[in-house]
């Protein structure tokens, strides 16, 4: 069959889903949107030993205010895609190129005319309002449109994986959360709580349920993997499989396995080391599932957080291949496979870095520098972070030093007041960037990392819960203004049939009240629109701040506030066993309006009016319940009347 690029009014696919299937579409010239999907085809005339190392393809887009080169990747047999979006109403055209001498992919062009949006079927789905970025003062984040996005997240690591089959089935508002859950039921059951994110890793390398421990290392004493354990599932060595220099490593359950619905992985095993992926033969089928969840994901509004790896495919990686070339390849994979959808990309899952199985953080900057350099950022604006252990800043750095992340995070360790001194410290680094807690406390989950003040409650207990809910205030209010990450204790998806172990299984935390109450903390927070986006943290001007028996490791007893710099309208969280603070810096003589919100409910209390004295001091009455110290937590809203 000769090869050839189909005419254009032939070659415009985008996915569309319905509630029992996905299918492609031809898209005619009047049906093409701004900032949705489109896709090329192109058909190789050559032959390549390799067909994902060999040869990159690319069209140059160039448009209303728009001139950039968008990559292409191979998606299997001699078939290369090429994803791209309108960024604005107007003529559009494109030309491919590759770097291949190949008739089929080579000097190919097109023309098309995108068009708005209307405004109705932009409050169907926000994702019509353009990808999301930074907000002009770098502190925030916003749809292109300007329209505020604040991040409503949960953590569904393993989300990419089978562990959450995405069913094209039917789902309800109706559902309630159990075995069997598939993909859209989970996330038809999040977005009705308000939810507009998830947080996944692209694919985990090297995680198998084999005979092998779920952290070993193999004959050359390169460490394989340190995976999730498959609960009661025994490896044939309680003591696991010796590492260098004799030692043996701890393991008595095997790893998790993380194939596709279909039994893919997402790279072929190398022939030469065993148990390792190649990391230069990729699976397109593996993506091609991933694929529906993220084409769903946009259809349902949501804005996932999609990340490249755990770090621990990073020693065998490193040891067997050129670490920095390959990596990079396979980040540019994701971006041109997905970049043409509205997400957040974190370019490595960093939540620990521990000396034997995991590279180094100048390891993976300095590979995802070379990716920078080689490719661009991301073209269509999308923020470049990673999810982190303790802080972006702290770990990698700022500015030049780490030029392809754009937005900061903490996240991990400590879960608990420790967060808030580094995220202050994040929003005063110059240039500002946007800021997120992506791992905070974890609802429902006993483990030595997730204990604030040494405490263990009873998964879903109200103590439990407020835990996670002073996370999500705490983090904010001290400076993370992009939204917040929900602690999901499931985040690994043990599926059914399998003992949950350390952890819950997934239907059952989702049913745990602090992830309903998240709704609540983006209420609370966009409540005079897109004010928030101007507050500042300001808990020097909290009179006391913190308790005297409150704990840095613990999560009770302090207050938090932004305020914005004109004085006109702060925001507070007050944890359990707060005192009540004198607030001061505000405007002198100047009548206030004071609201408290309940963060259980999400129900506002009757405002009144406070005057300032000649000092600019703001004394506070009791709180609702008539306490002090507070038995519960609250928030409170200030804004100036007069």
């Amino acid at each position: 069959m000769k090869h050839y690029l189909f005419q254009f009014f032939c070659l415009w696919f985008f996915f569309t889903y319905t509630n029992k299937a996905a299918a492609f579409q031809t898209s005619s010239p009047e049906d093409i949107h701004v900032w949705e999907m489109q896709e090329l085809t192109f058909e190789a005339e050559n032959t390549y030993d390799n067909y994902y190392t060999d040869v990159k393809v690319w069209v140059d887009l160039k448009g209303p205010g728009f001139s950039k080169r968008i990559y292409g990747f191979w998606d299997g047999d001699n078939i290369f895609r090429v994803r791209l979006v309108a960024t604005a109403p107007g003529e559009w055209e494109w030309t491919s190129g590759s770097t291949s001498e190949d008739s089929g992919l080579k000097q190919k062009s097109g023309k098309f005319t995108a068009v708005e949006w209307t405004e109705q079927e932009k409050q169907e789905n926000p994702n019509r309002r353009g990808f999301v970025q930074a907000t002009p003062n770098g502190h925030a984040l916003q749809y292109a449109d300007g329209t505020p996005y604040f991040m409503v997240g949960d953590t569904w690591l393993a989300g990419s994986t089978w562990r959450l089959p995405f069913r094209s089935a039917s789902t309800s508002d109706e559902y309630s959360p159990g075995p069997g859950i598939g993909f859209e039921d989970a996330l038809n059951y999040r977005r009705n709580q308000g939810f507009n994110s998830v947080s996944m890793i692209a694919a985990f390398p090297n995680w198998e349920a084999d005979n092998n421990p779920s952290t070993y290392a193999d004959e050359n004493g390169i460490f394989v993997r340190n995976a999730w354990e498959k609960f009661g599932y025994d490896v044939a060595s309680d003591e696991g499989i010796d590492a260098s220099g004799g030692e043996s490593y701890w393991g008595t359950f095997t790893a998790k396995n993380m194939r596709d619905e279909y039994g893919n992985l997402p790279f072929s095993m190398s022939a030469e080391h065993k148990g390792v992926s190649n990391f230069n033969n990729i699976n397109p089928e593996y993506f091609q599932s991933l694929d529906k969840k993220m084409q769903y994901m946009s259809k349902e509004g949501f804005v996932p957080l999609l990340e490249t790896i755990r770090r621990d495919a990073g020693p065998s990686w490193n040891a067997y291949f050129n670490f920095k070339e390959s990596f990079a390849r396979y980040v540019q994979y994701l971006i041109s496979r997905y970049g043409a959808q509205n997400f957040l990309f974190s370019g490595i899952h960093l939540d620990w870095i521990p000396e034997d199985f995991s590279l180094t953080a100048e390891q993976f900057n300095e590979a995802l520098t070379y990716h920078l350099n080689t490719y661009g950022p991301p073209p269509f604006g999308q923020p470049h972070t990673s999810l982190i252990d303790r802080s972006t800043y702290t770990t990698f750095g700022h500015g030049e030093e780490v030029p392809w992340l754009d937005m900061h995070s903490v996240g991990n360790k400590p879960r608990d007041h420790g967060f808030y001194g580094a995220m202050d410290t994040l929003f005063h680094l110059e240039p500002p960037y946007p800021a997120i807690n992506f791992e905070p406390y974890y609802t429902g989950w006993d483990h030595e990392i997730n204990k604030p003040g040494g405490e263990t409650p009873v998964a879903n207990s109200d103590r439990d819960n407020y835990f996670a809910r002073a996370q999500m205030y705490g983090s904010v209010l001290s400076g993370g203004l992009a939204g917040h990450v929900h602690g999901t204790a499931a985040y690994d998806i043990t599926t059914t049939g399998e003992p949950a172990g350390a952890r819950p299984q997934i239907w059952d935390a989702l049913k745990y009240e602090s992830g309903n109450q998240m709704q609540h903390l983006r209420s609370f927070m966009l409540s005079e629109g897109d004010r928030y986006q101007q507050l500042k943290p300001s808990h020097q001007r909290l009179h006391p701040h913190k308790s005297e028996t409150s704990k840095l490791r613990g999560l009770d007893g302090w207050t938090l506030m932004m305020m914005t710099p004109e004085k006109d309208f702060s925001l507070l969280y007050i944890e359990n066993k707060a005192e009540l603070p004198t607030i001061s810096g505000l405007k002198k003589n100047t009548s206030y309006s004071f609201e408290w919100y309940n963060p259980r409910n999400g129900e506002w209390h009757e405002p009144e009016v406070i005057k300032s004295d000649r000092k600019g001091n703001l004394k506070l009455s009791n709180f609702p319940d008539g306490s002090n110290p507070s038995s519960k937590d609250w928030a409170a809203k200030i804004l100036q009347t007069e």
